[in-house]
């Protein structure tokens, strides 16, 4: 309080009220400021936490869930960062977190959907399979998982009853090793129920298939044929045509098969797509040759059908000129679908003794395999098609079909450092990839490191393949098969697939060979020491496939602004025990925020 006497003058009493006016007006301007201060903390700390931002509110809402979202954690108890609840907003994730913060979120159209608890993951990336052959195979004589000659032949039986006249008789799947006697089916064994119709069935594995007399009689292939390159015709005794044609020798067959018509491809695409989306598979790196499935695909897009983002591979021995046009042909920035990687074959399987070798086949000393290439010609298409900007991926199973292919990958890539191309995404990375790569040496592995070559595998063929591959290679080059972890601890990209049909389509089949290298059984174990964690599987069938088609900005983790696609499973797979893992259902498939699939 001012105390003035009472003699004070109007002069002093003017001056005291101005005083207290300047004293009014600084404290009102501090305590503003205060406010201002408190007022961008608080700003500050909102901005800390995206969930609780005020803006554009969310399409859907998925709360309640235990959310393995891909990323690394710096928790000394979980190696992957968990969450509750996911925003979608269109076609891309919006945030995750908590569930109180997500529901701040939630705006009158916005969608809400309780999952229960249950684990939600990524959506796999399968790197590896074959979409049309898989529904054609489906539409046709489904071979998989007969255990006998008989049970081959009953069904072939089947088909021909209802078949019309001089119809086709085709079909896949078969696997002799499967049978108590594990001899190759011949053409008289299918002469017998063909009833005269023409019989063309390709092995599991799609590197050798079985024709009937009238198929090869059709294909003009004779007693006086002779072996193509990169191909056997196996024979008998006498030199007749046993009906079993290796690799490239089942052109001639392929060559004379009516072709299907657009309605049936588009029939067998579509139960294939519906297979994807039933086992959590939202995107396919996909090799399905034949140019009118990729139309499919695209009409399929066009009328909002297409359930499964698809990298349509291209053949690598197309020319040049119809490779550009392909390419040119649909948006390379459509991440629905586009035109991916070229795809050359170095050799053939190793269930059909056609793997390419350095050294024979332990159980046939005569027989070293079929490399498909004269490694000059291969080594000068391959610098042509990187320096158009192509990415290319070299199917080679046998160590001598790998060196094919890192002997060529080391051309292209010195090729285009001095002619300064660029890889497809505009890099320097040319992530050029080796599918399956399945017997390796331990200098290859390391050459992979060197070239950054990607290891595109396939960890349930080693389901398949244990019960003969030692047989095949000796315990020696065994111990180096389905190498994994001797990849991985060296610091090579690993992708994984199922290269469905030849193996099924459900990728939980993957993770449990993954992690346990043991038959679905479990009475048998194949050289455990390549085995990986449940994390480290899961990685290469989310991010480790998005790395390899360039996309890992876009897919593989369930973060702000990459695409809603993820799944939601019956149990979290990684704390169940291993043979639980084989038991694993999808309840829901997302696909760019949209339920494609959901369990009945």
């Amino acid at each position: 309080m001012v105390r003035t006497s009472g003699a004070e003058t109007p002069e002093i009493r003017q001056s005291l009220f101005a005083s207290l006016s300047r004293c009014a007006t600084q404290m009102l301007g501090f305590v503003l400021c205060v406010l201002a201060v408190l007022c961008s903390a608080q700003s500050q700390n909102q901005a800390a936490a995206p969930a609780a931002i005020p803006g554009p509110r969310a399409d859907t809402i998925f709360v309640h869930a235990n959310v393995y979202t891909g990323v690394p954690s710096n928790e000394q108890f979980s190696s992957v960062q968990r969450e509750e609840a996911i925003a979608v907003r269109g076609d891309r994730i919006q945030a995750v977190g908590k569930n109180v913060d997500i529901q701040k979120l939630k705006g009158p159209q916005t969608q809400v959907i309780d999952l229960g608890g249950h684990f939600v993951m990524p959506g796999f990336n399968d790197a590896h399979l074959h979409l049309a052959d898989a529904g054609m195979q489906k539409l046709s004589v489904d071979l998989t998982g007969v255990k006998t000659l008989d049970e081959f032949r009953q069904r072939v039986l089947a088909k021909v009853e209802t078949a019309k006249a001089g119809e086709w008789i085709l079909g896949g799947g078969w696997d002799e090793t499967m049978w108590p006697v594990k001899t190759l089916p011949s053409r008289w064994d299918l002469d017998e129920v063909s009833g005269g119709h023409p019989v063309f069935l390709d092995r599991v594995d799609g590197h050798l298939a079985v024709a009937n007399t009238r198929a090869l009689q059709l294909a003009s292939i004779t007693i006086a044929s002779r072996d193509p390159e990169g191909g056997q015709i196996d024979r008998d005794a006498n030199g007749q045509p046993t009906g079993i044609l290796r690799d490239t020798a089942q052109h001639a067959v392929e060559a004379v098969l009516p072709q299907p018509t657009r309605e049936k491809r588009r029939q067998g695409i579509e139960v294939a797509l519906a297979d994807l989306a039933a086992h959590g598979i939202t995107s396919a790196q996909d090799y399905s040759p034949d140019w009118q499935n990729f139309e499919i695909y695209e009409d399929l897009e066009k009328e909002g059908k297409l359930t499964a983002r698809i990298s349509e591979w291209l053949p690598f021995d197309d020319s040049m000129e119809e490779l550009q046009k392909k390419r040119d042909s649909h948006p390379q920035t459509d991440l629905m679908l586009h035109t991916g990687m070229l795809k050359g074959f170095m050799d053939g399987s190793l269930g059909g003794h056609t793997a390419a070798l350095l050294e024979p086949y332990a159980d046939d000393p005569r027989n070293s395999g079929l490399p498909r290439y004269e490694a000059a010609k291969l080594n000068e298409m391959s610098k042509e098609r990187v320096l158009a900007g192509f990415q290319l991926g070299f199917h080679a199973i046998g160590d001598r079909g790998i060196q094919l292919a890192l002997d060529a990958f080391a051309e292209a890539e010195k090729a285009a450092r001095e002619q300064k191309a660029k890889a497809p995404n505009g890099g320097d990375d040319f992530r050029l990839r080796v599918e399956h790569a399945q017997v390796t040496t331990p200098a290859q592995i390391a050459r992979f490191k060197e070239l950054k070559v990607i290891a595109s595998m396939q960890p349930s063929h080693v389901l398949t393949d244990m019960r003969w591959a030692q047989d095949r290679l000796g315990a020696k080059r065994a111990a180096m098969a389905y190498a994994w972890a001797a990849f991985l601890n060296k610091g090579v990209p690993l992708a994984f697939g199922t290269d469905y049909p030849v193996e099924p389509v459900t990728p939980f089949r993957g993770l449990y060979a993954a992690v346990t290298r043991k038959s679905e059984d479990g009475k048998q174990e194949f050289f455990p020491a390549q085995r990986l964690t449940m994390d480290q599987a899961i990685a290469a069938y989310t991010t480790g496939s998005a790395f390899a088609e360039f996309e890992e900005k876009e897919k593989g983790k369930l973060v702000p602004g990459m695409f809603a696609d993820f799944i939601v499973l019956d149990r979290d797979v990684t704390a169940a025990s291993p043979e639980r893992i084989l038991g694993t259902k999808v309840l829901r498939t997302v696909v760019g925020g949209k339920t494609v699939y959901e369990a009945k």
